[in-house]
């Protein structure tokens, strides 16, 4: 017999943990960069919407169609007998769903730290086999019968069955893609590449928060009798109290390390936490959350510097270590901190060592399952796009859509010190000379230091190769302006959006205007021609004026002595 108490409250379970791909999508997407927010919002919706027919067809089979040790059995569609593994009065489509959006979960978990540089079309192959088969084998140890759970593995919601394999996974990817263009200097030092919207980040990680009360206070699968109801009040404290004394921990870390508490690891802190209590959220009592999350708020920073400095993987929202280091020790910690199996409370080591065989299996299968898939993916189709669609940004070259944000234009601060300057695309046979049309003025007759004016017109992913070319003459101030413009071609068809066609007449364009005197104006105008040049439409223009006067406001010198800096007079 049905219980309604219960459907209702796996139900609700179910739309909470799907909500929680809007959180993702705003996470990743604010902690990137503007010029690939669609790209990363398409790539939620479709791990979500690929996912879902692909658990329903394979997925869902191999985690419960049967008892064996290591997998459970083909079942497309759903068809079988699962009188035996349902919860009590949970209908079998009611606990379809709320496994299909968990394993929705775990797929897009990949998409953050594999942001900004992959092919959506391999993004979409390797969710397909994340939702296919890596996913539901493990789930099937632990949660559908098999091995590990025959042993006691404990993972109430998914630190390690969930999070965990979407860590390693994303590990995985972005190690084997390289980092992100511009990432690291010549010496290896990576740089801080901002994401656009710490808003929508924000917001993404309170929408993740709520949704988790759902993704662990559901995973009860039921509420009837009074333990379930004492059970489920319990995760809800625990599931609150360990991102919470996290956050906390990596701000008083922030402060103390970099003089600032950081913002960004601060907001990443509260999902470790999250995730981190997802193991052992009905084991432990609030004061062993309190300690889970301690541990989460000073593991995750440490582990971000390593994975950004040490080992020189790229992770651009930093789901490796939110999901993959903090999955895994939310879950050992579990076997130390559970108030009825756990080492601290005198219970042995033996269920804390099946905690650590249980990570260690899972994780040794996601690592090598989704490294075939990558290979394979990266020697068939390819893994990662081009260069030049990098540097444009992966809103227009994967999706066609000028801009998720209709009416601004974007700047790109990406481009690293000796980059291509024709982004490996063949140029036509034009002269470098021809290329950038100059006017140079006559100089004025007058014997005082001649100032002038050059304003140079070209392509916003430009930008950082110009800056760093024009320092490295002894440049020492230029202005940067964000324009919108056109040439005698009037723009160009960008794409489509909802099947209309999109029409840009006026392009983004950076202005960047530089006064010289002391340097000579050739060389201002021929290393910038070097840098800009393709040969292609678009390049530039560079602009050459006489500068009557100039008027430093501090000071109120003027003419050449306004330009100096005290530093070079002296």
């Amino acid at each position: 017999m049905y219980s309604s108490v219960n459907t209702i409250w796996v139900l609700l379970g179910a739309a909470m943990v799907f909500l929680m791909q809007a959180g993702f999508a705003m996470c990743e997407a604010g902690f990137t960069r503007a010029k690939n927010t669609g790209n990363i919002l398409m790539k939620n919706l479709m791990d979500f919407c690929i996912g879902t027919p692909t658990y329903w067809l394979l997925g869902f089979g191999l985690m419960f169609a049967g008892s064996g040790a290591l997998i459970g059995g083909l079942d497309p569609m759903v068809r079988g007998d699962y009188a035996a593994i349902l919860p009590a009065g949970v209908p079998l489509y009611a606990y379809l769903i709320f496994q299909t959006v968990f394993c929705a979960t775990s797929a897009t978990i990949v998409s953050g730290s594999m942001a900004e540089r992959t092919k959506f079309l391999s993004y979409c192959i390797y969710s397909f086999c994340i939702s296919a088969f890596i996913y539901p084998v493990s789930g099937h140890w632990i949660w559908g019968g098999g091995w590990l759970a025959q042993l006691g593995f404990h993972d109430f919601a998914g630190s390690t069955a969930v999070h965990m394999v979407g860590g390693i996974c994303a590990c995985i990817g972005a190690a084997i893609l390289g980092p992100r263009i511009g990432k690291y200097d010549d010496a290896g030092k990576p740089r801080a590449i901002l994401g656009h919207n710490l808003a929508l980040g924000a917001l993404g990680v309170f929408i993740l928060w709520f949704c988790w009360f759902g993704f662990n206070g559901c995973s009860t699968v039921g509420m009837e009798g009074d333990d379930t109801i004492v059970s489920a009040g319990l995760i809800f404290v625990t599931t609150n109290m360990a991102p919470a004394v996290a956050s906390c921990v990596t701000m008083i870390y922030t402060w103390v390390r970099y003089k600032k508490p950081d913002v960004g690891m601060t907001l990443n802190a509260a999902l470790a936490g999250l995730v981190a209590i997802t193991a052992g959220c009905d084991m432990v009592s609030p004061a062993g959350a309190a300690v889970i999350g301690i541990c989460a708020g000073l593991v995750l920073p440490i582990s971000v510097d390593f994975f950004d400095a040490r080992a020189r993987i790229d992770d651009p929202v930093g789901a490796i270590s939110v999901h993959g280091v903090c999955g895994a020790m939310g879950t050992l910690l579990t076997g130390l901190l559970s108030t009825t199996d756990g080492l601290f409370y005198g219970h042995g080591a033996h269920f804390f060592l099946i905690q650590c065989l249980g990570v260690a299996c899972t994780a040794l299968w996601a690592a090598v399952t989704i490294t075939v898939v990558f290979l394979v993916i990266r020697a068939t189709i390819g893994l990662r796009v081009t260069a030049e669609e990098e540097l444009k940004g992966l809103d227009i070259t994967e999706h066609g859509l000028p801009s998720a944000y209709g009416g601004f234009s974007l700047a790109y601060d990406d481009t690293p010190a000796g980059a291509l300057t024709t982004d490996g695309v063949s140029a036509p046979a034009v002269p470098v000379e021809e290329a950038v049309p100059v006017r140079i003025t006559a100089s004025p007759a007058s014997g005082a230091p001649k100032m002038t004016r050059i304003d140079i017109v070209c392509r916003m992913e430009r930008f950082e190769a110009l800056k760093r070319a024009m320092f490295a003459i002894g440049i020492t101030g230029m202005t940067a302006t964000n324009i919108m413009g056109c040439g005698e071609q009037h723009g160009n068809v960008e794409g489509y959006f909802r099947g209309a066609r999109v029409e840009a007449t006026m392009l983004p364009k950076i202005q960047v205007s530089i006064v010289v005197c002391r340097l000579p104006v050739s060389l201002v105008v021929e290393t910038a021609k070097k840098v800009l040049y393709t040969g292609r439409y678009g390049d530039g223009k560079i602009f050459v004026y006489d500068v009557e006067n100039v008027i430093k406001v501090r000071t109120g010198e003027e003419g050449y002595d306004a330009l100096q800096d005290d530093e070079v007079r002296s």
